[in-house]
């Protein structure tokens, strides 16, 4: 059960501009006894979800999910992972909005997942994630979402809740995520995967996660800013030439292997190329947002999603960043956030 009871959206909740209090933050970890049926088979013994809940009492909720290594602390006022857009007077604005994060199953967080060194757990599915969170939702009494604002991995979960849970939002606004994972997308995060299980195999876990995670930063940003930026010439060190795209690639992946479980990324990694939706079954009406330079979800595969929703509006932006467009680019996307929450859905 939830740590702390949650307010109900009251009669004013439809309309955003009524909710001005200053926002309010509520955690918890809810628990229920399993089993706990997976989408793709097994079952988990209990299901944990830890969230956090940012916004004035009886405003509007928006559920906010990440990537895979994205947790439940969103807003700015957090320090959250997605500060540039979630947070006071930004383009989800916790003075107006009751903004909801989880943690991911399967994930590093406070949610049910793997332990270090263990081995077995199930695979999970953006099915079991969109599941989880509308249990979630029942359970602290707030009425149905706003909208699920989902980017990468939380873009799958908000297609998969839009096809499997349909009354649980209003909207979505899902960005570089389509109905199922591009096939070369998936040969790299497969390679990602091979280099930690070789890690773990030789008891070192960490050092795969670091050189998948620094393989994996190659594919979240665009030639053009790589070209920008690691230009340079190489350097001799150590009895070897180093290259200037090694030092940021490395740093990148030694942060991440310093606060991620190695067992949590295969999963998570997995889990974004077990998802598969069918896009003619989402009933909600869904915003897309391309990135043109998005190396994992081509802007030709979220034309063709487009196409096959029932309700569907596509924008298409351009950033230096590919991927990882959704955390840099707040000025482009602020305007396009507004468009989708508010007003009716449409």
């Amino acid at each position: 059960m939830p740590s702390s009871p949650v307010p109900a959206a009251g009669p004013d909740a439809g309309h955003p501009a009524a909710a001005t209090a200053p926002p309010v933050a509520q955690e918890g970890v809810a628990a229920w006894n399993g089993p706990w049926p997976l989408h793709l088979g097994g079952a988990l013994p209990e299901l944990r979800l830890a969230w956090r809940l940012v916004g004035p009492a009886g405003a509007p909720v928006v559920a906010a999910l990440g990537g895979i290594s994205a947790d439940r602390r969103v807003a700015a006022e957090d320090d959250g992972w997605w500060g540039a857009l979630v947070g006071r007077g930004a383009a989800l604005d916790t003075t107006r909005w009751r903004v909801l994060g989880i943690d991911f199953l399967g994930g590093s967080g406070g949610s049910t997942g793997p332990v270090r060194g263990g081995a077995g757990f199930p695979s999970i599915s953006s099915v079991d994630q969109a599941g989880a969170i509308a249990r979630l939702v029942a359970e602290l009494g707030v009425g149905r979402l706003h909208a699920i604002v989902g980017a990468s991995y939380g873009g799958m979960v908000a297609l998969a809740a839009g096809e499997r849970f349909p009354g649980l939002a209003e909207r979505l606004l899902v960005i570089s995520a389509a109905d199922r994972a591009h096939p070369m997308s998936t040969a790299w995060r497969s390679v990602q995967r091979e280099i930690v299980r070789f890690g773990l195999a030789r008891g070192d876990g960490p050092a795969g996660l670091k050189l998948a995670r620094a393989l994996a930063m190659a594919t979240y940003r665009s030639p053009a800013e790589f070209a920008a930026r690691f230009g340079g010439d190489p350097v001799p060190s150590g009895g070897r030439w180093r290259f200037p795209v090694e030092d940021y690639l490395h740093a990148r992946g030694d942060a991440y292997a310093a606060r991620y479980l190695p067992e949590s990324f295969v999963c998570l990694s997995e889990s974004i190329d077990l998802h598969r939706v069918d896009a003619a079954r989402v009933r909600p009406p869904v915003t897309l947002v391309g990135v043109r330079e998005d190396q994992l979800v081509p802007h030709a595969d979220l034309e063709a999603l487009a196409a096959r929703l029932p309700r569907a509006r596509l924008h298409s932006i351009s950033s230096l960043y590919g991927h990882d467009a959704f955390l840099k680019e707040a000025g482009v996307l602020a305007p396009i956030f507004a468009d989708c929450l508010e007003g009716p859905a449409r």
